[in-house]
């Protein structure tokens, strides 16, 4: 006896499934997102990423905090894991997903002011502001 009907139209589209794990796993590994957007961009490229604001619209609904990755066959999207970090090309730095959330680490404003000046201190916080600017920590 023969494998079923069923058991043979599964191994033969095996190919779907292989190519679906291949774009999660190319959106998964080095997660970049134009932005935050509520609506579907009205040309995106292939491979192009978004993450899903509140109160999203149209094939965005429902899909809020999920990344939405652009590809041949469509819109796919992906749900975020606690901990996970996306790049925000627009914010021009990294997005951290933690409490059901994606979050924003903006940069504190460097010092200013005061009646006592300590220009090695003020020099050491401006410093540490730059680095995490310039490793996308912070916009």
């Amino acid at each position: 006896m023969g494998p079923s009907t069923a058991t043979r139209a599964g191994q033969s589209q095996k190919e779907a499934t292989v190519n679906e794990a291949l774009v999660a796993t190319d959106v998964l590994l080095h997660p970049a997102v134009e932005a935050v957007v509520t609506a579907p961009p009205a040309s995106p490229a292939n491979g192009q990423c978004w993450l899903v604001g509140a109160s999203a619209t149209g094939l965005f609904a429902g899909q809020t905090n999920r990344i939405a990755a652009w590809t041949e066959g469509g819109w796919r999207f992906v749900a975020p894991r606690e901990g996970m970090r996306a790049y925000d090309i627009a914010a021009a730095a990294d997005r951290l997903f933690a409490s059901g959330t994606w979050h924003l680490a903006i940069a504190p404003t460097a010092p200013t002011g005061g009646s006592v000046i300590d220009s090695q201190a003020r020099a050491a916080i401006s410093a540490i502001i730059s680095s995490l600017r310039t490793s996308g920590m912070l916009s």
